[in-house]
């Protein structure tokens, strides 16, 4: 079963149409990376997919149900975590109570490994969240997502501010989970990154796709000329 797929989707803001006939998918155990330069309509196409801005066309899969004008909640419920770009995390709550908010029974023991990978989260416990700086929130924000165990995970610039050692231990738990069968969509500025990641990239200009294939057909080159023009 394909976790997420979608099809000739459209939307936008308003009368504005940021995302245009887009289409893609990304199978159980696989990356799917979506660049392109800012502005071309990324995280719109998250949202649209995630429920938070409705499709004016197209149709969204999730977990072979079609999603139709289901909120995100009820999306969500289908087996997708979704870390977002933007307040990625609760600011007014501790570091503990925002990682105590992703588990049944509100204990952290399942967080050892995450505490080994960023020890930082662990001396943070106990700190409110708002006051992390904007790598630590992405990182709280990235163990939040992986930490509900969901068949598909969406992240959006989930290494913005980040430092590359984290970087790498981002890449390595993702590609654990990848192997787990678990499903990635993520939206990412970082080359060097996705290449870490990714075996799909769907390459997006002016709310379009202008390229999408695997990793064997799309290298670095083909992408960055995409991201300079």
């Amino acid at each position: 079963m394909i976790p997420i797929s979608f099809n000739t989707v459209s939307g936008g803001y308003g009368s504005l149409n940021v995302v245009q006939d887009l289409s893609g998918e990304v199978e159980a155990g696989k990356v799917l990376c979506v660049v392109g330069r800012n502005g071309v309509g990324k995280s719109t196409l998250l949202k649209l997919l995630l429920g938070y801005l409705p499709c004016r066309s197209g149709e969204v899969t999730i977990g072979g149900r079609k999603a139709g004008s289901m909120a995100p909640e009820a999306r969500r419920g289908l087996g997708i975590s979704y870390c977002p770009q933007e307040r990625p995390v609760f600011d007014d709550l501790s570091v503990s109570d925002n990682l105590a908010l992703m588990v049944k029974d509100g204990r952290l023991d399942g967080y050892r490994r995450f505490f080994d990978l960023f020890p930082v989260l662990e001396k943070r416990l106990a700190q409110r969240a708002g006051t992390l700086s904007g790598g630590e929130k992405k990182l709280l924000s990235f163990t939040r997502g992986l930490a509900e165990h969901q068949p598909a995970v969406v992240l959006d610039e989930p290494t913005e501010g980040v430092q590359w050692e984290n970087i790498q231990r981002m890449a390595e738990m993702i590609n654990g989970r990848k192997a787990g069968g678990t499903a990635f969509i993520v939206v990412e500025q970082n080359l060097s990154f996705a290449e870490l990641i990714a075996d799909h990239y769907l390459v997006m200009d002016h709310g379009r796709c202008v390229l999408i294939g695997s990793c064997a057909e799309i290298g670095r080159a083909d992408i960055v000329k995409h991201l300079t023009v």
